[in-house]
């Protein structure tokens, strides 16, 4: 350590080393702030990104990251990377260009669509650049796995990926090239596949408790990476795009695409053992909408069965829902095993049923008819005629029509019974998705051949769990819930600085002098620390202080030249304390080192 010297007012300071901390100072950085915002900026965490110079566009949905967007990305890495080998991972690195030839062999290559970006080399080749690596590593791992001895294992990496988004849009939330941090399990059996995927949902427990972020772990669809069971991270924001049901008196949680709850009984006034009429049919004049056709025929419109047509890869479904509930496609894709679902066209629903759209039912249909509970309880409904303007009324479940299969294909909602302790009522939260964690089990181990051999000289599949955490998704989430109106309010933990130092008078010695030294003292001590030398108006600085959002600033100016005093302000509660100048550095000290 160099010697010490004294500074007129007593604190203690070093002269510079660089080995002992980063020496930063505003007017050396590219640090461009700004007043105005993007006009396609719809979040404010992409507002506030580009207000603070963390990033710019360069173009849709691709973000050169500036210094200080760089340096939190970095921390969230850090922590990312610690918690990830903590948890026995080991860090690999694979390429983001990827060759067809693996993802045709999972099936993946015409399944993703377009959103995998697809290129050729100069020998005609086709190849890919990588939305996600479940092709590399398992292509990697069947040919270095051979015995049971060999297994469990735990590969991650932290590298950039691209998805040809259709619509990118929120800045960096929802951007065609990302950096993620995917890991991959490797295990003999389920049992082992528990334990990995465990390890990895506490470690992703850490990683968000780390960065400071309110978050809930719901359960997930899988979605195109496939597996068995799943769970996302959400971090919890107003502005989140997914909504999230969790009870309020069990810990069950999930997205809106995979929830389950209990409806509360719906007073069905037929049931009860009343003969339900004949079937009729009557005319509905251009009524197509439930409301409308409750209105007409002056029933409730739980009464009423929507029947809804589908086109899969598999063929077309009809799903049926009570009236006054909503159908949720994802169940019913999960329930069908297929690759994709969408509304079948007007088209096609007019050369299925006969009529035009709005009057579809679910009685004389050519296609499969999958019914959710609800509709089956009813006792005296009313359905589509299959014939423009036509419906038919007292219509009854199993005595007028059958169903290939009745599910639970219903979208929960908020204020219904949770389905998991039978007691709690199931509340609404908006989320932004962070991490996810699935289990893949064998979708492409046995796509690929990626086996090993068991005690018994036996080849058995391995069973695969798969772990994404998005880096920028991260500091977006975490600005989307911690701002205010001056700006970004940054958790210490993933500050691109802890401190930053702002001299008020930079033509006064004193002053100057003072914060040079404490910007050495600070950064001698390992802290990171930003100095703004400036020569702008003092009201230039706090507003870029606010808008950059650094957990602490100490703050020299006419208090230090008057009475020695220098101010810190915390940023997260506004909170203003006036120190001794010769206390100020180890006061700073211990305020990071215990957040």
């Amino acid at each position: 350590m160099d010697k010490a010297s004294n500074d007129a007012e007593g604190v203690k300071f070093y002269n510079r080393d660089e080995k002992k901390g980063v020496w930063m100072r505003y007017s050396q950085m590219l640090l461009p702030t700004r007043k105005e915002t993007p006009a396609e900026a719809e979040v404010i965490s992409h507002r506030l990104m580009f207000r603070a110079g963390l990033i710019r566009k360069v173009a849709a949905g691709i973000y050169t990251y500036l210094p200080l967007g760089l340096r939190t990305i970095r921390k969230v890495e850090a922590i990312v990377r610690e918690e990830m080998n903590a948890a026995g991972a080991q860090e690999v690195l694979m390429p983001m260009v990827q060759p067809a030839d693996l993802w045709v062999e999972s099936g993946r290559w015409e399944f993703y669509g377009k959103e995998l970006l697809r290129l050729k080399d100069r020998n005609n080749r086709d190849y890919c650049l990588g939305p996600t690596h479940e092709e590399v590593i398992t292509d990697l791992v069947r040919r270095e796995i051979r015995s049971y001895r060999d297994l469990p294992l735990n590969l991650y990496q932290i590298q950039g990926k691209f998805r040809d988004e259709v619509r990118p849009r929120f800045g960096v939330m929802r951007a065609r090239e990302f950096i993620m941090k995917d890991a991959y399990s490797f295990d003999r059996d389920d049992a082992s596949a528990e334990v990995s995927y465990q390890a990895m949902y506490k470690a992703y427990t850490r990683i968000f408790e780390r960065c400071g972020l309110r978050f809930k772990a719901v359960e997930a669809d899988s979605g195109s990476i496939g597996g068995s069971h799943s769970h996302e991270f959400m971090v919890l924001a107003e502005t989140g795009e997914d909504v999230i049901l969790s009870c309020n008196r069990c810990t069950y949680a999930a997205n809106t695409e995979k929830a389950v709850s209990l409806l509360p009984e719906t007073g069905e006034p037929h049931k009860g053992g009343a003969v339900v009429p004949t079937m009729e049919k009557v005319y509905t004049p251009g009524k197509k909408r439930v409301r409308d056709v409750a209105d007409f025929l002056k029933v409730e419109e739980k009464r009423l069965i929507k029947t809804l047509l589908f086109e899969t890869d598999q063929g077309f479904v009809a799903g049926l829902i009570r009236g006054d509930l909503e159908l949720n496609p994802i169940k019913l894709k999960n329930l069908l095993g297929v690759n994709f679902i969408v509304m079948a066209s007007d088209e096609e629903v007019k050369r299925l049923t006969k009529a035009d759209v709005g009057f579809a039912g679910p009685i004389g249909l050519p296609i499969p008819v999958i019914a959710d509970p609800s509709v089956m309880s009813l006792h005296d409904a009313v359905c589509g005629a299959n014939e423009t303007d036509y419906h038919l009324i007292h219509v009854k479940p199993e005595r007028d029509f059958e169903v290939s299969q009745v599910a639970d294909i219903r979208q929960a909602r908020a204020g219904e019974i949770c389905s998991r302790c039978g007691k709690g009522t199931l509340e609404s939260f908006r989320g932004i998705e962070v991490g996810h964690v699935f289990k893949l089990g064998t979708k492409y181990s046995e796509a690929m051949g990626a086996t090993f051999l068991d005690e018994t000289g036996k080849e058995r599949f391995i069973i695969m769990g798969c772990y994404g955490i998005g880096i920028e998704r991260t500091v977006a989430a975490a600005i989307e819930q911690s701002h205010d109106e001056d700006g970004i309010v940054f958790h210490e933990s993933i500050a691109p600085f802890s401190i930053e130092i702002v001299p008020v008078q930079m033509k006064d010695e004193r002053v100057v002098g003072f914060s040079n030294k404490l910007y050495g003292a600070l950064t001698q001590k390992g802290l990171e620390v930003l100095l703004d030398d400036r020569e702008v108006r003092p009201g230039v600085k706090f507003k870029d202080a606010d808008l950059i959002g650094i957990p602490l600033r100490a703050v020299v100016g006419r208090k230090f030249k008057e009475e020695g005093l220098v101010e810190i302000k915390s940023r997260e509660t506004g909170k203003v304390e006036e120190v001794l100048a010769d206390e100020v550095v180890e006061i700073l000290e211990s305020k990071v080192s215990h957040d």
